[in-house]
């Protein structure tokens, strides 16, 4: 019995034995040995240290070598660019891009510019399908939208097939909500023979501007010169006031135009939404529609069905006309200044 009571003492004594006094190991140590601190350790495992070392010169390279390549011509970046980096889809013609007010500046290697995402309200119009064309062509991203009551789809079969465009039916006297850069405003019937029947540009325009305000888009406002009334001096300055009639019957067309151009203004000054105003004259071309009433439209249609040209009045009026391509290229360099 003396001698089962001092084994069971002798044992409880050894379990009360400290770990580091009953045994050399310790695991723990030998991990994190003392002499070196566990940040250290941590970067010399599974070569850590290589991987950092090697991350921080291939980024000095490309700091060092960017400036250099900004100054080289088109053709020797191209040349540099494709044996260090194999680019594919690189274009020596995309090295410059507009900022904005006039000023270019450089890409960096590797970045296209972005494209500009703009929204065409009457795309599908005689002038707003040529406007599309130019935008398309010069590689925006062109969203239109028409109602289809003046405007046609035979003016756009041509761009279904394209990616960067996109044709949406609606009529913008109802709010649409989208997200893009720049708003050409069209929509509005533009002849007598239309605006007669639907006289309405204002409702359009309010809402188009409060997009413009929302997402914060360049805005332009195709107005007319018919703001001028009937004018008393010749040639109209932008400067001139108009002579004008608020009941008459073309009213409706010259009073929305010019409260449309109010709507711009107020929007511009109070909202600070960047506004261009485009006062069109008489513009003819292709695509144009054969009976809208205007000059040259009259005269053609008249002259292929081999009736007589009509002069109205005592044939002393004068008319400012212009070709659509003309038009559309300075309409389009809005975007760009």
């Amino acid at each position: 019995m003396k001698q089962l009571h001092k084994q069971m003492s002798s044992k409880r004594d050894d379990d009360t034995i400290p770990t580091s006094q009953s045994s050399p190991y310790s695991p723990k140590a030998l991990k994190h040995p003392r002499s070196l601190p566990r940040s250290l350790h941590y970067l010399f495992r599974e070569q850590r240290l290589l991987f950092i070392l090697v991350g921080i010169l291939i980024g000095s390279t490309f700091f060092i070598l960017q400036p250099s390549l900004s100054r080289l011509s088109p053709a020797e970046s191209t040349s540099l660019i494709a044996r260090s980096a194999s680019s594919t889809n690189y274009s020596p013609s995309r090295m410059s891009f507009n900022y904005g007010g006039g000023k270019t500046g450089r890409v960096p290697v590797g970045i296209n510019p972005r494209r500009l995402r703009i929204v065409v309200t009457g795309g599908a119009g005689f002038v707003g399908s040529h406007l599309v064309d130019k935008l398309i062509g010069r590689g925006d991203e062109v969203i239109v939208i028409d109602n289809f009551f003046t405007g046609r789809k035979e003016n756009l079969v041509h761009l279904f097939s394209n990616p960067r465009f996109e044709l949406i039916r609606h009529d913008v006297v109802e709010p649409i909500l989208l997200e893009v850069d720049q708003i050409y405003h069209l929509a509005c019937p533009a002849s007598p023979v239309h605006y007669k029947y639907n006289p309405t540009n204002v409702m359009g325009t309010l809402n188009m501007l409060g997009l413009a305000k929302r997402v914060g888009a360049r805005f332009l406002l195709t107005s007319t010169s018919e703001v001028y009334g009937d004018p008393l001096e010749h040639p109209q300055k932008e400067t001139y006031w108009g002579n004008v009639n608020p009941i008459g019957e073309r009213s409706c067309y010259d009073e929305g135009k010019r409260t449309a151009e109010t709507l711009a203004m107020d929007y511009h000054r109070g909202a600070g939404v960047e506004v261009r105003i485009a006062r069109i004259f008489n513009t003819y071309g292709p695509r144009m529609c054969l009976d809208d009433g205007r000059v040259v439209s009259n005269f053609v249609a008249q002259t292929i069905r081999k009736h007589p040209m009509t002069v109205y009045g005592d044939g002393k009026q004068t008319r400012s006309f212009q070709y659509v391509s003309d038009l559309v290229s300075k309409t389009a360099s809005v975007s760009v200044h």
